[in-house]
């Protein structure tokens, strides 16, 4: 199949032919030094140069990047798909009748820029290829009814990364002033919770609404006066600016002001060491990797999740869990000892936990009798058991997002409403000392940040980033996320390059991603907040039989040195140093056993 004509060849060439014709050249000219006496020397484009991420900006697929940039300290980049050119666009307000240039600078191969809605001819400009820095420009007269125009810049489908930067629409002003309004006045802090903090502030003259700061990024847009900032951390300080805008622009930022969080509750009981360590238990099956009582588990363990309690089907919400049987562990104890095993550990400061899910245990709450049907049985299980709490270990199809349910804030898939509902009723139903913890794939969580649900990048899988909203709706009630580093497809971090397993930088940067927070689908206005670092922990193998993704004893500490101390850093640089890192959890127990216990070891060594 031939390849398929780049839009704009065509037009280059009749460009071209039209520039040989004599005299073509100089009546151009001549035109437009008559109409640069008519315009007014006003940027209508805003956001142009990306130091408000992409804020004002629509795009299918991109983020901003802080290298390269060609003025400031940001730029876009957007990695063009086999369905998709990666295009960034914005309305601004214009004037009818009246000449406008469109210029920004681009990197990488096959880039636009043009405009659209002109109500005369729509234009775009483009290059093949530059390697460095280029200026486009074009320039059009809109029609004698346009009041709004579309502007855009996009790659070409299945090619690379290209960026952006410094995208200006220079002419008269939008209709009205053309004048972004005044800054906003008066701001202060309203109601402050562990988890929230309102803001209220004087409405400015010329606003159709206002944006509001959290540390310098923009965290939401309202129409009115006040807002109220959600999904913080406990005990910590927060910086807010509001800004005003309207069809023209956005006004300077406020003046600051700066809030602490309420103490509240935390996610987890107190008497958790300061650094613990997690391990899975196979408490229902037996594998290559022998079947370990529970007594027989070393005190070096902090958390022991037993695996598995599984559904009875994917949809019924109905939990089990059935203790491996005689006939494949001929060592397992009765179920007197296992119960005086659970008290014998909690006794000593272990938490156990029944971990629900695994890989072959989907768990999907389609239905509030679903959701019913799990608060109950799990319920039972703990009580059965005397157990400490829960471990969410959902994986394949358990979750994932509805078309449409973009916002992780306020989801609307109901798999995902009804677990949320599910483990709130079972915190409430256990209270403070209640353990919960998850333990997702790293496509659940920090893909993300490139992908989020079904429908922001063509063909992607509705599981990106599908835990989130989970995540996020329990942060005030979640003792520990581990994430499963491990089984994992390369990732992208923080620093917009892929990371794959293998080594102490593919867990720096991931955790990186939970500590510092994130634009969920690169969106600047969807802001991940960050954990705190007594919520995480790090999954890795146990061993090289454990899983894909195992790294040697001297990787494990060159991960916990750059993230707890930043030294000993390798390719990534985190954005923070986080001493109070929780820990680590490993797959599993049993397989740190056969490996005669390297894991356990080399965590007992770091943080004696």
């Amino acid at each position: 199949m031939d390849r398929p004509r780049r839009p704009g060849s065509v037009l280059t060439v009749l460009t071209a032919a039209l520039l040989a014709v004599p005299g073509i050249t100089a009546l151009s000219s001549a035109a437009d030094a008559a109409d640069v006496a008519d315009v007014a020397d006003v940027d209508t484009a805003v956001n142009g140069g990306f130091e408000s991420g992409l804020t004002n900006w629509t795009c299918t697929a991109g983020t901003t990047v802080d290298s390269p940039v060609h003025s400031g300290k940001a730029a876009l980049q957007a990695t063009p798909a086999g369905g998709d050119n990666a295009q960034c666009s914005q309305t601004v307000t214009v004037r009818p009748d009246a000449q406008y240039t469109l210029s920004g600078y681009v990197r990488g191969s096959y880039v636009y820029l043009g405009a659209t809605g002109t109500g005369t001819t729509d234009v775009s400009t483009w290059t093949q290829s530059a390697p460095d820095w280029q200026k486009l420009s074009t320039t059009f007269r809109t029609g004698p009814s346009t009041t709004k125009v579309t502007i855009n810049t996009h790659g070409w489908y299945g090619t690379g990364a290209y960026n952006a930067d410094d995208i200006t629409l220079v002419g008269p002003g939008g209709s009205g002033t053309g004048q972004p309004p005044t800054a906003p006045t008066g701001l202060r802090t309203t109601t402050v919770t562990s988890s929230s903090i309102g803001l209220s502030w004087s409405a400015a003259t010329g606003a159709t609404g206002y944006a509001v700061y959290r540390d310098g990024a923009r965290v939401q847009t309202v129409t009115g006066t006040s807002a109220t900032v959600s999904g913080l951390a406990a005990s910590t300080a927060y910086g807010f600016q509001v800004a005003a805008v309207n069809d023209a622009g956005e006004s300077a930022k406020s003046a600051a002001v700066t809030a602490t969080t309420g103490a509240g509750t935390g996610g987890g009981p107190a008497d958790l060491p300061a650094h613990a360590l997690v391990g899975y238990l196979h408490a229902s099956f037996a594998n290559g990797a022998g079947y370990t009582r529970l007594a027989d588990v070393p005190d070096g363990w902090d958390i022991i999740d037993l695996a598995f309690g599984e559904p009875t089907s994917a949809t019924s919400g109905d939990i089990r869990f059935n203790r491996c049987p005689v006939t494949e562990c001929p060592n397992v104890e009765s179920d007197a000892d296992f119960k005086a095993a659970v008290k014998a550990k909690q006794a000593a400061g272990k938490k156990v936990l029944i971990s629900i899910g695994g890989q072959n245990g989907q768990v999907t709450l389609t239905t509030t009798a679903a959701r019913d049907a799990f608060v109950s049985s799990v319920s039972k299980i703990i009580d059965t058991y005397g157990l400490d709490g829960l471990d969410v270990d959902f994986e394949g199809h358990s979750l994932s997002l509805n078309a449409g349910d973009t916002d992780f804030r306020n989801p609307t898939t109901p798999v995902i409403v009804n677990l949320i509902s599910a483990l709130k009723t079972l915190k409430a139903k256990y209270g403070a000392k209640f353990v919960l913890t998850m333990a997702p794939e790293t496509f659940f969580v920090q893909n993300g940040y490139q992908f989020y649900g079904a429908g922001k990048w063509g063909g992607q899988d509705p599981r990106c980033g599908a835990y989130l909203p989970v995540i996020h709706a329990l942060r005030d009630d979640l003792t520990l996320l581990h994430v499963q580093d491990y089984n994992s497809g390369p990732i992208m971090g923080l620093d917009n390059q892929y990371h794959s397993m293998g080594g102490a930088d593919f867990h720096i940067a991931m955790t990186d991603m939970l500590l510092t927070g994130f634009p969920v689908a690169g969106d600047a206005n969807n802001v991940f907040p960050p954990l705190r670092p007594d919520q995480v922990a790090i999954g890795m193998p146990a061993s090289t039989n454990a899983g894909n993704g195992h790294v040697s004893p001297s990787e494990v500490t060159k991960a916990l040195d750059c993230l707890t101390k930043k030294t000993n850093c390798g390719s990534y640089a985190p954005h923070g140093t986080w001493p109070a890192l929780r820990g680590l959890m490993t797959w599993s127990v049993n397989w740190d056993r056969y490996a005669n216990w390297e894991f356990q070891k080399n965590f007992d060594a770091y943080f004696g």
